[in-house]
């Protein structure tokens, strides 16, 4: 059988049964310290500036230190299987999407050792060659788990680095066939707008063919907006705006069978924020135009609201089948979709707007089917 990458690394540094033994026995003994050691490990990070800029606020570190102390659980205990190892690649994935530069990611596993190594140095007070054993095994594993991230985070790093390039011909193509298409559109528009006036319309199928035309048109034009304004830089509106109402607003534009349920919930306790309205109408448009097709004739769709220190968390879910894993590493790029008809330009429009309004959106599926977005947009300073 091929033998698979994280079978190769542990070969390559000696990772073996026996140092599965030393790590579980430490983890007897470093359990009860791993919340101490999680505040000690965010305390160094915190320190500096470049590294505290990748971190979303004390709600992200809260969050994180959570996920560092189950990390924690699983370096120690294992098992230390190819689900492990999948495990640790979402770490150095982590890493791109927040921007965390690789030397915090180095200097901040120095930190781990360091604390781990003290309570080895307890451990085995007075057992030398038990002190040598464990503190190699753990060395080993430290390792293992710094080069899958290195090199998942080299991997989505190269990646973004393609998309963006693609990104910038997309947008150098769409610019100059957009504004092209504009005046042909133009034209069958005003064109059709003659036909309606004359006595051809008055006849049933001449205005419904002329109905037709005019709705395709309509279409186009749509098309031809979303392309554009994936590659255009202007400038927000900045204003009030309450959630709930953008909501309710954009309900009345999504066409949803009638056995189809659209239904929110804690949007009118959440904190007025700033931004423009008619972009983030669009955002809550694209995402229910997906999860009402993805659903079909029978389903829900749900959107909920909640408050942290310093941002607005949304969840849209549905009920329909999911996004593959095929799909979903690239979903939020244009011309991705798994709609018959459709382009892909709904959910990287959504994203594109949410970051310009300093927010972000991620695919985090909990199990059970259906999708489920999470959307983010930061509170203004005076409420933060």
């Amino acid at each position: 059988m091929v033998e698979t990458l994280f079978e190769e690394l542990k070969r390559y540094v000696g990772f073996g049964p026996a140092d599965g033994l030393l790590l579980r026995e430490l983890h007897e003994v470093a359990q009860p310290r791993f919340p101490a050691i999680a505040d000690v490990f965010y305390a160094r990070i915190l320190e500096h500036e470049g590294a505290r800029k990748a971190l979303a606020g004390e709600s992200q570190v809260g969050h994180l230190k959570v996920s560092l102390v189950i990390w924690m659980e699983q370096l120690l205990s294992g098992p230390w299987d190819e689900d492990y190892y999948r495990a640790r690649c979402q770490i150095g994935r982590m890493h791109v999407r927040v921007a965390l530069p690789q030397h915090y990611m180095l200097g901040a596993m120095n930190v781990l050792r360091q604390e781990f190594n003290l309570l080895i140095t307890e451990h085995c007070a007075g057992q030398p060659e038990r002190f040598r054993a464990m503190s190699f095994a753990l060395g080993k594993i430290l390792d293992l788990d710094l080069a899958i991230m290195l090199h998942t985070f080299r991997e989505d790093l190269l990646a973004q680095q393609a998309r963006h390039e693609r990104l910038s011909t997309f947008g150098q193509l769409v610019g100059s066939i957009g504004h092209e298409l504009r005046n042909p559109l133009g034209v069958i528009e005003t064109s059709l707008f003659i036909l309606k006036g004359r006595p051809l319309a008055s006849e049933e199928r001449a205005a419904k063919h002329l109905a037709r035309i005019g709705e395709q048109v309509a279409l186009a034009n749509r098309i031809v907006s979303d392309l554009l304004d994936m590659i255009r830089d202007r400038p927000l509106k900045r204003e009030s705006l309450r959630l709930e109402a953008v909501w309710k607003d954009a309900l009345s534009s999504v066409d949803a069978p009638a056995g189809v349920s659209l239904r929110a919930e804690g949007l009118e306790s959440l904190p007025t924020l700033e931004g423009d309205p008619g972009q983030i109408r669009q955002v809550f448009v694209n995402l229910m135009e997906n999860a009402v097709h993805a659903v079909g004739d029978t389903g829900s769709v749900r959107l909920s609201g909640s408050a942290e220190s310093d941002s607005v968390v949304l969840v849209l879910e549905d009920s329909g089948p999911g996004v593959s894993e095929a799909i979903r590493r690239r979903m939020f790029e244009p011309l991705i979709t798994t709609k018959s008809g459709g382009i892909g330009l709904g959910l990287p429009l959504v994203k594109r707007i949410l970051e310009r309004h300093g927010g972000s959106i991620v695919y985090d599926p909990q199990g059970g089917g259906g999708a489920r977005f999470v959307l983010r947009l930061a509170l203004p300073p005076h409420c933060a």
